[in-house]
């Protein structure tokens, strides 16, 4: 049977994992703080604005949860360490092409479809760390991932008032591709290994 390795708090799967939990924490974050500016900047008027805003956060919302139920599944089937590698790229590449849309109809799209690839960082990430840390740490290892993680919006914040929302994309996509190489370093879950055997 396959040894199941587990690891301590500081462990390089929970420093990979709160970075992880930070870009998406930048990501969906930022859509709302940028958003007025973007629809703005995309010709729509102050009265359609809230709502189309609105419109798109709940698009982006269904995106997370058939990503959530789409990359569950397949994390069962493929392992993890793929659907963190999958999402990643999804999420990085809508949110590149969000710095290059031109209409309303393209960006609904992207952020459908950065909703569906940061359900499966979010969700893949978290269980990597969990099945992962040894039991003695696995509780204070989630939160730290979590605390850690939430800077991700100070940052968001922090990123909009210096940058044009189309670079703003652009950004969380290089950070989304500095993830996935550090994302490298990471190995499948010992968890996930055992139950395949």
């Amino acid at each position: 049977m396959t040894q199941k390795k587990e690891y301590g708090i500081l462990s390089l799967p929970v420093i990979v994992g709160a970075l992880g939990f930070f870009v998406d924490v930048f990501d969906l974050l930022l859509f709302n703080i940028i958003r007025k500016p973007s629809l703005k900047s995309l010709g729509l008027d102050e009265n359609s604005i809230d709502a189309t805003g609105e419109y798109m956060l709940n698009i982006q919302m269904i995106g997370l949860v058939v990503g959530g139920i789409f990359w569950g599944i397949l994390g069962d089937k493929k392992g993890r360490v793929s659907v963190l590698f999958g999402s990643i790229v999804m999420y990085s590449l809508a949110n590149i092409a969000n710095g290059f849309v031109v209409n309303i109809d393209q960006y609904i799209i992207c952020r459908f479809i950065a909703g569906v690839g940061l359900a499966g960082e979010l969700g893949a990430g978290i269980t990597l760390v969990s099945e992962q840390i040894d039991k003695k740490y696995r509780g204070v290892a989630v939160a730290l991932v979590g605390g850690l993680g939430m800077f991700g919006a100070v940052t968001a914040g922090t990123v909009a008032s210096f940058f044009s929302w189309q670079t703003c994309y652009i950004i969380g996509a290089g950070l989304g591709f500095v993830l996935l190489i550090l994302r490298f370093s990471v190995i499948e879950s010992g968890l996930f290994n055992v139950m395949k055997v």
